[in-house]
């Protein structure tokens, strides 16, 4: 199976090229994580994305973040991210309102590999946060829903205040046939639904190892288990791709912050097939 590690072309220097977008709306999902929604304006015209892809997001006195693509590639116009807020920019953009001003770069990085999904049953796997870089590819799949077999969706947080697309989350189980297990690492008086690390719902699941396709993305020790829980399952580790992460600084492989071994994230990933990085996995603080 063939990766695809599809990216747009740009015209040398593209990468650098600020943009000006609108901030829309900030939608608080959690108490330290919010959807920021901004209109792209006349740049929505020629602006395109893949599954799995990130822009930089920048606040004008503070710095610039790396950001994934949450929202439907399809619907133009308007661009999703779900941020995190864990420094001074995530914070500066938490403080945004409607009709604030941000610059933009983008899109980079590798996307995931829908197309070799086709025909064949997805399971997908997130921890956290990890759930926003896969939305896109809930809403591709959704909306050829019958080009794909069993899509299952395996998604964990730390508690159900933690939980992401609680709404969405519903919707796809209900309406789209998605099997959705959702886990937390600690319950509350109202939560009753499964409780441990997202690694411990594949034992309520039977996959068919040759017609299954895997998407990790979340925090690496979880990606680790859950790569060894595909495989104890039958999956080859070519059928299994994930999205990494690190200090991305310039997303043109200029500035080496988020330097991987040989790979740099933000060029040649953020989504890699196992195979390629496997041999970095378990090299500590690398």
């Amino acid at each position: 199976m063939k990766h695809e590690t599809i990216q747009p072309p740009a015209a040398p220097g593209e990468g650098l090229r600020l943009h000006t977008v609108t901030v829309k709306k900030v939608i608080w999902e959690t108490d330290d994580t919010f959807t920021l929604q901004i209109d792209l304006g006349e740049m929505g015209e020629t602006f395109s994305f893949l599954p799995g892809q990130f822009n930089m997001l920048y606040v004008f006195g503070l710095g610039e973040a790396a950001i994934s693509i949450s929202s439907d590639a399809s619907q133009g116009g308007m661009l999703a991210h779900t941020i995190h807020r864990v420094g001074t920019v995530t914070t500066g953009l938490a403080q945004m309102k409607r009709g604030d001003v941000i610059g933009l770069r983008g899109p980079f990085g590798t996307a995931w590999p829908i197309t070799a999904a086709r025909g064949k049953d997805v399971c997908i796997v997130a921890g956290g946060i990890g759930l926003a870089p896969l939305r896109p590819v809930m809403y591709a799949m959704l909306r050829e829903r019958t080009a794909f077999e069993r899509i299952i969706l395996l998604y964990g947080a730390r508690s159900p205040l933690d939980l992401l697309y609680r709404v969405e989350l519903e919707e796809w189980a209900k309406e789209h046939n998605v099997e959705v297990l959702v886990t937390v690492d600690r319950g509350d008086s109202s939560w009753k639904g499964y409780i441990g690390v997202v690694t411990s719902l594949f034992s309520y699941l039977k996959l068919d190892a040759r017609a299954t396709v895997g998407y990790v993305c979340g925090p690496e020790t979880m990606m680790k288990y859950t790569i060894d829980e595909m495989e104890r399952r039958g999956l080859a580790e070519d059928q299994i791709y994930l999205s990494m992460e690190r200090n991305m600084k310039c997303a043109v492989g200029f500035c080496g912050h988020c330097q991987y071994g040989p790979e740099f994230i933000c060029k040649d990933g953020p989504v890699f097939t196992l195979p390629r990085i496997r041999h970095l996995l378990d090299k500590k603080e690398l």
